[in-house]
């Protein structure tokens, strides 16, 4: 060491200064506004194009048309990549992204949404 009033200025600047981590369990998280968690469906809107189920990389929406003529929508959010193509490619925008991200689950079967929808009239 060539300088060690250097380092010592170094290591008290970085004992004095505020600490950069979020106390995030016990205050809530800053989320900023283009966070994309959780998805949202609101089945008023929907009227079962499957744009969605085919722009999705991942698979996690199904959708089947059951014969009186109701749509039954399956969200796997365990397969979610949470990358929001779906609610882009939704033309009615029945699908938006939300800021939870508190989904951890211990039971695969609890991430799997499923929606049965009245279809919209097409205006």
């Amino acid at each position: 060491m060539s300088r060690p009033g250097k380092v010592l200025s170094e290591a008290l600047r970085i004992v004095l200064q505020e600490p950069v981590t979020e106390n995030y369990p016990f205050e809530p998280a800053n989320i900023p506004d283009k966070f994309r968690g959780k998805l949202a469906f609101s089945p008023d809107k929907c009227v079962g194009c499957k744009l969605c189920m085919k722009d999705c990389p991942s698979n996690a929406i199904f959708i089947n048309k059951t014969p009186e003529n109701v749509w039954e929508a399956i969200v796997q959010l365990d397969r979610c990549l949470y990358c929001g193509q779906c609610a882009e490619s939704c033309v009615k925008k029945a699908l938006e992204m939300t800021k939870v991200f508190e989904l951890a689950a211990i039971d695969k079967k609890t991430l799997r949404v499923n929606i049965s929808v009245q279809p919209a009239e097409v205006k």
